[in-house]
């Protein structure tokens, strides 16, 4: 069998699959930076005809799969496959394996950086010492003064593995919290389980973690931003779609709340300077998109995404983390 690896799998992990394919094709997005879309990425697949594709950020669609004329399994390096139609996917009956949670200790630690460097007014302190306004008389302990993470209480708006991993971070810091999920009951964590209104009302920090559906899209309006203190901060590292974006912007720009860490704009990159406003308020800090991107993700997709197409080959498919499993026979 022949296996095609257009995302970065360690050698170790890449190793463990020669016992299962003749041939590896390796060739990872990261090489030469750049992402297939679907007219080059049917070539490709007409060229190599892999029996299993390891991706990551290549865009998978009909076109695609009608080129893949061998193909028998697809593996994702991301929680939520936003670059596959798995509408088409179905189609063909192709099993899609995702790597849940490969992400979530780089977005965890990233967001409660984002959050003490906010509360501390770090990059603000920074820039003031830089521009030359430390000078004898002046009194930088109490000019810039901050927030301890101790006894805030963060609402945490969607419980996946993300959330569950800052929150038992932020339980070392004696923090209380917060969380809103309809398709969580419990958790090991102090977190407790409320309603947004709530989660709204009595949140010192209100962290978003949902993917985007029908249900989540816009989900976050005026109607709960209007709901938080004057003083809390709205922190958005999952997706810009879960939020009505002029209703944030109203609320930050009117100082309706202290300010925002935003990590997600609607417009990624950014083409004109509409498309940045949001990020350019004085009250909030604006990263593109890098929650998510450490060089030790690599390590868990690669453990995650080879296991479980391991698994797939076995048959184990419980252990597959296969998202479409009503293709499967059998």
């Amino acid at each position: 069998m022949k296996i095609y690896i257009r995302a970065e799998i360690t050698e170790k992990y890449r190793e463990q699959l020669k016992q299962y394919f003749s041939e590896i094709v390796y060739d990872p997005w990261t090489k030469n930076g750049e992402r297939f879309y679907p007219d080059e990425m049917a070539k490709k697949m007409s060229e190599i005809n892999p029996d299993v594709l390891i991706t990551e950020l290549d865009q998978i669609n009909d076109k695609v799969l009608a080129k893949s004329s061998n193909l028998k399994a697809i593996v994702d390096c991301r929680s939520t496959p936003e670059n596959i139609d798995v509408d088409a996917v179905n189609k063909y009956k192709i099993p899609l394996i995702h790597t849940p949670a490969r992400n979530a200790e780089a977005v965890a630690e990233m967001l409660v950086g984002l959050i003490i460097t906010k509360q501390r007014q770090i990059i603000q302190a920074n820039k003031w010492v830089l521009n030359g306004n430390w000078k004898p008389g002046t009194t930088p302990y109490y000019i810039w003064k901050g927030h301890e993470l101790y006894s805030q209480t963060i609402g945490f708006v969607g419980f996946g593995a993300v959330a569950k991993t800052a929150a038992k971070l932020l339980e070392n810091f004696g923090c209380k919290m917060l969380f809103y999920d309809p398709y969580v009951e419990s958790t090991n964590t102090s977190a407790k389980k409320t309603d947004l209104e709530t989660l709204f009302t009595n949140s010192d920090i209100v962290s978003l973690h949902l993917p985007v559906t029908s249900e989540t899209k816009g989900m976050i309006n005026r109607k709960y931003l209007s709901l938080m203190k004057k003083s809390s901060l709205f922190v958005n590292t999952s997706r810009s779609a879960v939020v009505n974006t002029e209703d944030l912007y109203d609320c930050l720009a009117k100082k309706q709340i202290s300010g925002g860490i935003i990590d997600v704009l609607d417009v990624e990159p950014p083409e004109n300077k509409d498309d940045l406003k949001l990020a350019l308020l004085d009250n909030v800090i604006s990263t593109p998109h890098i929650c998510g991107s450490t060089y030790e993700v690599v390590l868990h997709q690669s453990e995650i995404a080879v296991n479980s197409l391991i698994n797939y080959l076995k048959k184990n498919y419980q252990k597959a983390n296969i998202i479409n499993s009503n293709v499967l026979d059998g």
